[in-house]
């Protein structure tokens, strides 16, 4: 019976992995097409959506046989938990770059009214959370997982930062005001991602102590 469970956690772990990597990689394409204006590479990205979507099920799947087949209990039963919860994070992460691909799509036809710099930066910034997220997961890092956390902090700052520098552009002209609201709504998706970064990093510390945020749950 262990043995059973025991293979049963492994293929979780290597499924979500597999779904990480497939996260990861769309935000990293969504930002590529974002910087070169590449409005048939955004496309793409938006129709392989679909992928992630599929995988969050199949997971979904695995893991409600395991605990209806298993029934696990402690450490197992909040490994499991923690990974339904996880997915929903990624797949969340997986629609915002499909959402910042939509809007490659409507910018790719008109220069950028400011330099790609900062926005970029949210997007590295972002991607290691994501990363460093999934990695305290299957390491079972503690450790990892609280820095994923405190990073939320300096995701938000330049966030404002951002968000101030295209206010002053629509300030010094307003014909950019839909270039800059459509940035804007960028820069808001990168937000988001790292906001689910931290979810998924909360949900690694619950799988290994039982506590989530400030509260006992198992």
């Amino acid at each position: 019976m262990r043995i059973r469970l025991d293979e049963q956690l492994s293929q979780l772990n290597d499924e979500l992995i597999k779904m990480g990597g497939v996260v990861k990689k769309a935000i990293a394409d969504a930002t590529r097409a974002l910087i070169d204006q590449d409005a048939s590479a955004a496309k793409q990205i938006i129709e392989a959506d679909d992928e992630i979507d599929s995988m969050e099920k199949e997971i979904e799947r695995l893991c409600l046989n395991v605990i209806l087949q298993q029934q696990p209990v402690a450490r197992d039963l909040r490994f499991v938990s923690a990974i339904l919860k996880i997915i929903t994070d990624l797949e969340r992460i997986g629609d915002h770059a499909s959402d910042i691909s939509e809007f490659t799509i409507y910018l790719a036809d008109r220069p950028y009214i400011k330099d790609m710099e900062h926005i970029p930066q949210m997007a590295d910034m972002t991607m290691q959370m994501v990363t460093d997220s999934i990695e305290a997961f299957v390491k079972r890092d503690l450790e990892l997982a609280r820095k994923v956390i405190a990073k939320d902090d300096e995701v938000d700052e330049l966030f404002v930062f951002v968000k101030n520098e295209l206010v002053e552009l629509i300030n010094e002209n307003p014909s950019n005001g839909d270039q800059v609201i459509d940035l804007m709504m960028v820069t808001k998706y990168y937000e988001r991602i790292g906001d689910h970064a931290t979810n998924v990093a909360e949900w690694v510390v619950f799988s290994l102590t039982g506590a989530h945020k400030d509260s006992q749950i198992m």
